[in-house]
């Protein structure tokens, strides 16, 4: 196992960024930078002995400034929406910025994915990358203070393990936004990878915004169930309003109503290289967005060219506008707690 660092450009402040790359002795290579705490790279030998980067991304700080699909990111302080921008805890109405449609998304548009970690830990086979958020920042009570370790294993597991802590009660929704193409990032749609997805129910959206209903709904005789294995792609087009209201999947699945242990939720395999990676989380659902909203022409790292369905995310998380909806376990870190919670992906080949 070795860590390495190396220069990664510069941030908006001029500061210098940082490149780590996590090696294990089979060869998997994780490679992380310091801006948004962003995964940038996944490295991985596929049936054929042929290395594959299995994550999209760029070459460079400019293409994550610019771009808006959230590659790779580190999301906070609350991943997700939140309906109409504003929500109230303790008999207070917080208002945060509108940067979706009427709704916040993924903290608004200073999130954590376009700021600056300090790198706090390492060891020969992790990196901690930590961040504040001053009180009120884009309208989120509390100086927040959030880090997210990332460990790979020698099994060729990546864990992802979040800690963070208030002086005032706040939401905290942390998560993460790779998108995964088991064929090569470079490799077109992922409509032909299978899936399997360990969630008997989803939550259903109101419309085109993707705010939940506040229904927890089955899976079961829709195009949500997923609970034997199945191509992405085989009922994405699938006459269905769901489907139609956000041009795919771009949904939460839901596991628990609490949190109550690390669960499985989901296996994908993709036959062309033989790649499989399965995922654990100890929160309550996930989001399973299938890539429908990537612009054709996004130009990728390595001169790749993504597009529509090119990747695919597994994003852990409480449920969307969960701070709003009765019947939802709500996101809330009360002040001097400490939220931990642990993602895991992990990687084989058949």
């Amino acid at each position: 196992m070795s860590v390495t660092q190396s220069r990664f450009g510069m941030d908006k402040e001029g500061k210098a960024l940082s490149l780590y790359t996590i090696r294990n002795g089979k060869g998997t290579q994780v490679q992380v930078t310091d801006l948004g705490a962003t995964i940038v790279s996944i490295l991985f030998q596929d049936k054929n002995e042929t290395m594959q980067d299995l994550v999209l991304g760029y070459d460079s700080p400019e293409g994550y400034y610019k771009g808006g699909c959230y590659f790779g990111a580190c999301i906070g302080r609350s991943g997700n929406r939140i309906d109409k921008a504003r929500f109230a805890l303790n008999g207070q109405t917080y208002q945060l910025t509108v940067n979706d449609n009427q709704n916040n998304l993924h903290s608004g548009p200073d999130g954590f994915d376009k700021r600056t970690f300090t790198l706090t830990g390492q060891t020969d086979s992790s990196v901690t990358l930590a961040v504040e958020d001053a009180d009120l920042r884009q309208g989120y009570p509390g100086n927040f203070k959030a880090s997210v370790t990332y460990t790979l294993t020698e099994d060729d597991k990546l864990l992802l393990q979040y800690q963070a802590e208030s002086d005032r009660d706040t939401v905290c929704n942390l998560t993460n936004h790779t998108y995964f193409n088991l064929g090569g990032h470079d490799s077109g749609s992922i409509e032909d990878t299978v899936l399997q997805l360990e969630a008997r129910a989803y939550t259903p959206v109101r419309d085109h915004e993707a705010i939940p209903t506040g229904e927890i709904a089955p899976v079961a005789g829709t195009p949500f169930d997923f609970t034997e294995p199945k191509t992405i792609g085989r009922d994405i087009a699938a006459d269905c309003a769901q489907l139609k209201y956000v041009g795919g999947y771009d949904h939460n699945f839901v596991l628990q109503r609490e949190r109550i242990a690390r669960v499985k939720f989901a296996e994908a395999y993709q036959p062309k290289t033989g790649i499989c990676m399965e995922a654990f989380t100890d929160l309550p659902g996930f989001q399973f967005y299938a890539g429908n909203f990537i612009t054709d022409g996004e130009k990728g790292k390595n001169g790749a060219v993504y597009g529509k369905r090119c990747g695919f995310c597994l994003e852990t998380q409480y449920f969307p506008n969960s701070i709003n909806q009765d019947g939802f376990l709500k996101p809330i870190l009360r002040a001097g707690e400490t939220f931990q919670s642990t993602t895991c992906y992990k990687f084989s080949v058949r």
